[in-house]
């Protein structure tokens, strides 16, 4: 799998397009390139026509799926001499919106692709939920994509963006998503150039700017999430290019990350989400395991246990967990006999919620696996305070 860390201000670093030419050709499936930014105005969207002019250049079929120009010159104009699928428009609640025509782009069968901004919910009229969904039908379907979207919809950075920048992402991307991606290119720009770029009227019109300055395009919001941006990338470089271990006995020094998940926690998400970042940076497999005992058979679990446990289950399958369900009467003892049995190296679990008094006795699930998994990493989690690893 190709990665690419790309800096556009230095031009000879640029991935030529016959690299990603050369992914074209291979297989069946079709290929991924994803360009990555940390904020709106860095140049993705830019640099994905120009790279469409180029493979238009050497003969490919390129056509324009679904590209949001923002109204920006610059972009506009590179849209010019692309073949566009018209955009399919549906009447929703009194408005029209125009999505990408997923059949038309399929019917037309093209080399390559462009689809911007992944992380966008359709409306409810669409065949897929979100954008990045359609995608994978083009690339079931043997079409090769280039896309874009901005870090900050990564689905496991969530919690930690809303916490360290103060902006409350509603719209993400799974990382089992990204991790199919054949090229990832991170645009990076000097948050000063950013801010030039944002007052000469080339992100947004002259009377958002100070609104702008003022919220989400803070210095210290932009650097947060540039550094959120290098990071990814770097650490997909990483796990792409590392030597493949040889796995030779099950115990911790294989380092695999196991989440032990309860029927309801109050913070799954935030949980299965730092689980994701661990096994990302440990460049391991990573489970989530669900121990149902005899109270919580699907017959007796209450409907609104049952329903998040679905939705947090459904999450960790997008994170690019191994979701797993085991039957005990002891959760304790079923979690601790899978991770023996799956080669686990760290498992994490959610601090306890039951009575202090109870905990003080040390019956909640939290210290009986510290105090049982002598052979074992277990990381108790909280999520009352501090940064997330």
């Amino acid at each position: 799998m190709a990665r690419a860390l790309h800096d556009p201000d230095l031009a000879p670093a640029r991935a030529r397009p016959s690299d990603f030419l050369e992914l074209v050709e291979r297989g069946k499936r079709g290929r991924l390139k994803l360009y990555i930014g940390f904020a709106a105005g860095v140049g993705k969207t830019y640099r994905m026509l120009e790279e469409a002019h180029a493979l238009s250049r050497r003969g490919v079929q390129v056509v324009i799926g679904f590209v949001e120009t923002h109204g920006r010159a610059e972009t506009e104009a590179l849209v010019t001499g692309l073949e566009q699928v018209p955009r399919k428009v549906h009447e929703y609640r009194g408005v029209s919106v125009g999505e990408m025509d997923l059949d038309a782009v399929l019917a037309r069968k093209p080399q390559v692709a462009l689809v911007d901004e992944l992380a966008h919910t359709n409306v409810p009229l669409c065949r897929n939920a979100k954008r990045y969904q359609d995608v994978l039908e083009l690339l079931a379907a043997g079409i090769n994509v280039i896309a874009a979207f901005n870090v900050q919809h990564l689905e496991s950075l969530n919690d930690l963006v809303q916490r360290t920048t103060g902006v409350v992402v509603r719209e993400t991307v799974p990382d089992s998503f990204v991790k199919m991606a054949d090229q990832v290119v991170n645009l990076d720009l000097a948050v000063e150039d950013l801010h030039e770029r944002l007052k000469a009227g080339k992100i947004y019109a002259p009377e958002k700017v100070d609104r702008a300055l003022d919220g989400f395009f803070t210095r210290e919001n932009l650097s947060t999430l540039r550094e959120l941006a290098l990071r990814e990338v770097a650490e997909s470089l990483g796990r792409s290019t590392a030597e493949p271990r040889q796995v030779e006995r099950p115990g911790p020094a294989m380092g695999r990350v196991m989440v032990a998940l309860s029927s309801h926690p109050p913070r799954a998400k935030a949980l299965l989400r730092r689980g994701s970042r661990i096994a990302g940076k440990l460049n391991t497999d990573w489970f989530v395991v669900y121990v149902e005992t005899p109270r919580e058979a699907p017959e007796r679990i209450d409907s609104e246990a049952q329903r998040h446990l679905l939705a947090n289950l459904q999450l960790a399958r997008e994170l690019g967990a191994e979701v797993v369900k085991v039957q005990a009467d002891d959760p304790v003892r079923g979690l601790l006999d899978f991770a023996r049995s799956h080669g686990v190296g760290l498992l994490m679990v959610g601090r306890s919620q039951l009575p202090r008094w109870k905990q003080r006795l040390g019956l909640g699930a939290d210290l009986r696996l510290v105090r049982e998994a002598d052979d074992l990493d277990v990381q108790v989690v909280s999520f009352e305070e501090g940064p997330t690893t």
